[in-house]
């Protein structure tokens, strides 16, 4: 079945065409899952761990998967066993599987070192599989973040790029720029290597499948549960997960797709706003999301206690909007209002009862 027009240019898939994603046990996963069979691919998984194959494909038919058959494969982003045995067969890879932890760990490496030799090594596999095409989950924060500032009022495309060297960046940041680096560079420089093509989501909201949240979703239910009776003064461009899905779809395929990076949001967003439409779509949290906002004085000493509010120091003072021009252009792609991704999340953790 294809999905609904209006939402890219479809390609119907080859019989038999299979794709590897990995991390299924990921948010973003999942519904790129979901997306792959609702258009006729077969899918095989990676997870770390296999105990949470059904776990894994209960929440993928939660997401809207109503056919298809899963393989699940054990791999892991720092050893090579694995990957060359998930790989057989397949056409295309969507590399998602990357660390995003909620707290920033006291060492940098535990982020910086699966992501970056995780992309390599999926890579590597990929080119001894024949794999066609590498489809790498990047993130927003390796374009918005440079060094020295943009400008103030600078719209943010695919061609900027973040300054890992940042005093003031988290180590997920670095992680997820070093490792889009690393495989541009492998790449460039390695012959008979598989095309790639990255995504840069930004804050991915929109349904979750299960309630092994994501880091997004964590914030929506500490907004839900009155964690943050004031919020700092910072925002976030928008995806939609189910958008996100569709863009790495999209870019699996489409030919002028090879070599490019597509920043997959659509709008943007303060938290204080994020929070009054929590409240608009479940107004029994009136009283506990964000009633106001910090001073971005008050967020730099609160975050000496806090570690949670480190991650966005780098964002105070500096809206970094973004424009999806170029997915729009290439691959022809619409994308959902940020409001409908925030409040289809809020609704979603109601529903599993998590807030």
């Amino acid at each position: 079945m294809l999905p609904p027009v209006g939402y890219g240019r479809w390609e119907v898939p080859m019989a038999g065409e299979k794709v590897l994603v990995t991390g299924a046990s990921g948010f973003i996963a999942k519904h790129c899952i979901a997306e792959l069979i609702r258009q006729g691919y077969a899918v095989q998984a990676t997870l770390r761990d296999l105990a949470r194959e059904e776990e894994t494909w209960r929440a993928i038919g939660n997401a809207g998967a109503t056919a298809g058959d899963i393989k699940f494969y054990p791999a892991d982003l720092l050893d090579d066993e694995g990957w060359d045995k998930a790989m057989q067969g397949c056409t295309y890879v969507l590399h998602v599987a990357s660390p995003f932890p909620l707290k920033t760990p006291k060492d940098p490496e535990e982020v910086i070192r699966p992501a970056r030799e995780g992309a390599v090594r999926v890579l590597k596999a990929a080119a001894g599989a024949g794999v066609k095409r590498v489809v790498l989950t990047s993130s927003i924060v390796a374009i918005t973040l440079p060094w020295p500032e943009a400008a103030p009022g600078h719209v943010f495309d695919e061609t900027d790029w973040s300054n890992p060297d940042r005093p003031d960046v988290t180590s997920y940041v670095v992680s997820k720029t070093l490792a889009e680096r690393a495989a541009w560079d492998f790449v460039t420089n390695t012959p008979g290597v598989p095309e790639l093509t990255v995504v840069n989501p930004a804050f991915v909201l929109g349904p979750a499948p299960d309630a092994d949240l994501s880091t997004s979703h964590e914030v929506i239910r500490l907004m839900g549960t009155g964690a943050y009776p004031a919020a700092p003064k910072i925002g976030f461009p928008i995806s939609d997960v189910r958008d996100v899905a569709v863009t790495h779809a999209l870019a699996m395929t489409n030919p002028a797709a090879a070599g490019q990076r597509f920043l997959s949001a659509n709008g943007f967003l303060r938290l204080f706003e994020i929070g009054q439409l929590i409240k608009q779509t479940l107004p029994d949290l009136a009283k506990k999301v964000p009633r106001g906002e910090l001073p971005d004085l008050a967020v730099r000493a609160l975050a000496l206690v806090d570690v949670r509010l480190k991650a966005v120091l780098p964002d105070l003072g500096f809206p970094r909007p973004v424009t999806n021009a170029k997915a729009h252009r290439v691959l022809g792609q619409t994308f959902r209002s940020p409001q409908e991704a925030v409040t289809s999340a809020a609704a979603s953790l109601r529903a599993l009862q998590v807030i």
